[in-house]
């Protein structure tokens, strides 16, 4: 590139989507250059988020293929099972076990998987800190705290204004801000979307017993209740409720709040007891109306943001990462103009399809399971105990799931660019 730049990309927002980028596209040759408004020691520390990710094992390759094993898989967590029923208020332990319910195990599909989990349960500050030494290690500029103010677009570059004043510039501008991206208003995108009358309640506890890498996940009227398996047999909660009963459950007493999580929880693992801070998350879709401009490029929840419900959102952010590396390398080392439209292009056409089905499809399912229509829960039940028993199908759901099908990037199966 051109010595007159002050990086060949210039990524906003230094989150696990934005710093795996920058990661891929140093490993090819390429000099990226992350700005962030928060410093990564702050990132890092236990209060910062409270939430845990499902991490797909297609997603999980990537971070090894970049040289993150060392730091994170001392702390991921296997997940070889997933048990989803739908439940009854008032809650998971409430009433008698339904009779429709949906098993995956990762034996199914471990000689098409190289033995890998159906993903791994790794907790946000981990990846964070991961990321974070290996960017440093790679020598990758970040700037930080800093805040992108404005964005210019020419024919020649994307010139992004901080709000300290300074200006810099590259021949394109990845925009991985966060829902509310600078980048995607300057470059003059819309987005679509809508809020869910749901708060997603997060929390960590420490179970009585061993979970054994199994994930549970509870259909119910409020919203979905999912347990998964954390190392040292400690569980991240996912509990989706009305706004008002979160709102009640954020400010309860932690005695209070433990004996709600306690029935709610039921007893299969013993009594599980919390182990750090309660957060809750506002519930909404989003998504770009496009995905790319002349000079910027959308990429993680700046692009979409979905439900929860499936665990896919990060997964989404990295499978895009992978692509849009893979694009940019493969542009840049046929001397093509890497912020062009023509090459821009190619990795929306790759990526559209995707993220705009899995959002639909996590919104299909919100509002199919969070509810208590007994016809409705007549359907869906009907509907897991039917994949349930059809083995092509649940396998396809599985590999899915741990981001192993459609045309996968390189770094997604593994290898180097």
């Amino acid at each position: 590139m051109l010595k007159t730049f002050d990086a060949d990309v210039i990524i906003a927002g230094a989150g696990m989507a934005g710093a795996t980028l920058a990661l891929a596209l140093k490993s090819a040759g390429l000099e990226p250059l992350l700005i962030d408004p928060i410093v990564f020691d702050a990132q890092l520390a236990p209060t910062f988020d409270g939430r845990s990710s499902a991490i797909a094992f297609a997603s999980f390759r990537q971070w090894r293929t970049l040289g993150l094993a060392d730091d994170i898989e001392p702390h991921a967590q296997r997940i070889e099972q997933i048990l989803v029923t739908d439940g009854k208020s008032p809650g998971a332990a409430a009433g008698k076990p339904s009779s429709f319910y949906l098993r995956f195990d990762s034996a199914e599909i471990a000689d098409r998987s190289e033995g890998e989990p159906l993903g791994y349960m790794l907790e946000n500050r981990r990846s964070r800190a991961a990321l974070a030494a290996a960017v440093g290690r790679a020598g990758i500029k970040v700037l930080a705290p800093a805040r992108v103010a404005s964005v210019t677009f020419d024919a020649q570059a994307a010139r992004v204004t901080l709000d300290d004043g300074r200006v810099l510039s590259a021949p394109v501008v990845v925009g991985a801000e966060g829902r509310g991206s600078v980048v995607r208003r300057e470059a003059g995108i819309g987005v679509i979307g809508w809020d869910y009358p749901q708060t997603g309640v997060v929390a960590t506890v420490r179970l009585a017993r061993g979970h054994e890498g199994v994930a549970h996940e509870y259909f119910l009227p409020g919203g979905p209740f999912a347990i998964l398996p954390l190392t040292e047999d400690r569980a991240s909660l996912v509990w989706t409720e009305s706004r008002a009963k979160a709102a009640a459950l954020k400010a309860a007493r932690p005695e209070v709040f433990h004996a709600h999580l306690q029935r709610r929880f039921g007893e299969f693992l013993g009594t599980a007891s919390l182990d750090g801070p309660v957060f809750t998350y506002p519930l909404s879709l989003l998504l770009a109306e496009r995905l790319t401009a002349p000079r910027a490029v959308l990429l993680g929840d700046a692009a979409h943001g979905i439900h929860p419900i499936a665990g896919q959102g990060l997964n989404l952010g990295l499978k895009g990462a992978a692509a849009l590396a893979e694009v940019l390398v493969e542009a840049a080392r046929l001397g093509e103009d890497i912020g062009s439209e023509l090459v821009l292009e190619r990795y929306a056409r790759w990526r559209n399809f995707d993220n705009v089905m899995l959002a639909a499809a996590t919104d299909v399912f919100t509002r199919l399971f969070s509810n208590n229509n007994p016809v409705l829960r007549l359907a869906r039940g009907v509907g897991m105990s039917a994949v349930n028993q059809i083995g092509p199908a649940r396998r396809f759901f599985m590999e899915d799931a741990g981001g192993a099908t459609g045309d996968l990037p390189r770094l997604l199966r593994g290898e180097a660019l």
